[in-house]
C-alpha cells in the first residue's frame, strides 16, 4: 500500500514537472527576418515537451551566444544535437559524423544547440503566440560594433535550399564556377563548395560545405569535381539524393552517391545545363 501511494505521488510530481517545463529557442536572424533553420529548431524544442518560447534578441549582433549563456548559468552545454531521445538524453555526432554519441545531461537548466538539418521545419501557420518587447540594459562598453559584410545572392540560402550544387578543386579556378552558377540557375539551386576549393581561393568561405563549414541536407545534392574527403561528407551525407560527377572512378564521393557519373565535368555540366534549358 505504501509503495502504491509513493508511486502515485511520483507520477503526480512528474506530471507537475512536465506542466511547468518550458524551452526557450534563441532565434537566428539577419536583423531583418528569421532564418528558415529557426523553424527546424522549434521542431526539436517541441520534442522536449512543455511550453516553447522563442527569443529574437539583438540588433546588429554577431557574438557567439550559447557559450556565454552556459557560462552565466554555470552549466555544460551540449552542441550540435541530431536527435532528442528524452528531455535529458540527446544524440550528437563525433569524429566527422562517423560515430553517434548519446549524451545524458543532468543539469537543472539544459543549454544545447541543434543541427537544424536533422529536424523537419515547424509549420508556419496554425499557431498563436504573444509578442513581448523587452528593453535591453545599456552596453558595458568593453566592445564596439564596427560593421558586418554579407555576401548577397539571389539564389536560395545554402542551409535551407532544396537543391544544392557544389564544386571542388576539380573545377581548377574560380572563373570555372560559372559552370555551376549556370546549372544552379536552371535548378533554382544554391551553390556550395568543398574546403579544397575554398582554401584554393576559388570562392569565399561562406560557400563551404563540410564539417568545418555549413551542414546541408537538401532533397538533391550535386557534387561536381569533389573527391569526397571525410570532412566534406560530414556536411552533406544526409542529403536525400546525392549525384556525383567526377572523372576519377575511384573517388570516395561515389561511395555515398545515389547516382554517379564518371565524366569530364567541363563537358558534362554544360550538357546538363543545355538539356535543362530545353525543358
Amino acid at each position: 500500500m505504501l509503495r502504491a501511494v509513493a508511486a502515485q505521488r511520483l507520477r503526480r510530481a512528474a506530471s507537475l514537472l512536465r506542466r511547468f517545463q518550458s524551452t526557450l529557442v534563441i532565434a537566428e536572424h539577419n536583423n531583418e527576418t528569421l532564418t528558415p533553420i529557426t523553424l527546424n529548431t522549434v521542431t526539436a524544442a517541441k520534442r522536449l515537451g512543455g511550453e516553447v518560447s522563442c527569443l529574437v534578441a539583438g540588433t546588429s549582433c554577431d557574438k557567439n551566444l550559447i557559450p556565454r549563456v552556459a557560462g552565466k548559468l554555470d552549466v555544460a552545454p551540449v552542441s550540435d544535437i541530431i536527435e532528442i531521445q528524452s528531455p535529458d538524453t540527446f544524440v550528437r555526432t563525433i569524429y566527422a559524423g562517423n560515430i553517434l554519441c548519446t549524451v545524458q545531461c543532468d543539469e537543472a537548466i539544459k543549454v544545447f544547440t541543434v543541427r537544424g538539418t536533422s529536424f523537419e521545419a515547424a509549420p508556419t501557420s496554425g499557431g498563436s503566440a504573444s509578442v513581448e518587447k523587452l528593453t535591453p540594459p545599456p552596453p558595458v562598453g568593453l566592445s564596439e560594433w564596427i560593421e558586418q559584410k554579407l555576401t548577397k545572392s539571389d539564389r536560395p540560402e545554402l542551409t535551407s535550399a532544396k537543391v544544392v550544387v557544389s564544386g571542388g578543386r576539380g573545377l581548377k579556378s574560380g572563373e570555372n564556377f560559372k559552370l555551376l552558377y549556370d546549372l544552379a540557375d536552371q535548378l533554382h539551386a544554391a551553390v556550395g563548395a568543398s574546403r579544397a576549393a575554398v582554401d584554393a581561393g576559388f570562392v569565399p568561405n561562406d560557400m563551404q560545405v563540410g564539417q568545418t563549414g555549413k551542414i546541408v541536407a537538401p532533397e538533391l545534392y550535386i557534387a561536381v569535381g569533389i573527391s569526397g574527403a571525410i570532412q566534406h561528407l560530414a556536411g552533406m551525407k544526409d542529403s536525400k539524393t546525392i549525384v556525383a560527377i567526377n572523372k576519377d572512378p575511384e573517388a570516395p564521393i561515389f561511395q555515398v552517391a545515389d547516382y554517379g557519373l564518371v565524366a569530364d565535368l567541363f563537358q558534362a555540366v554544360p550538357e546538363m545545363t543545355e538539356l535543362l534549358k530545353k525543358k
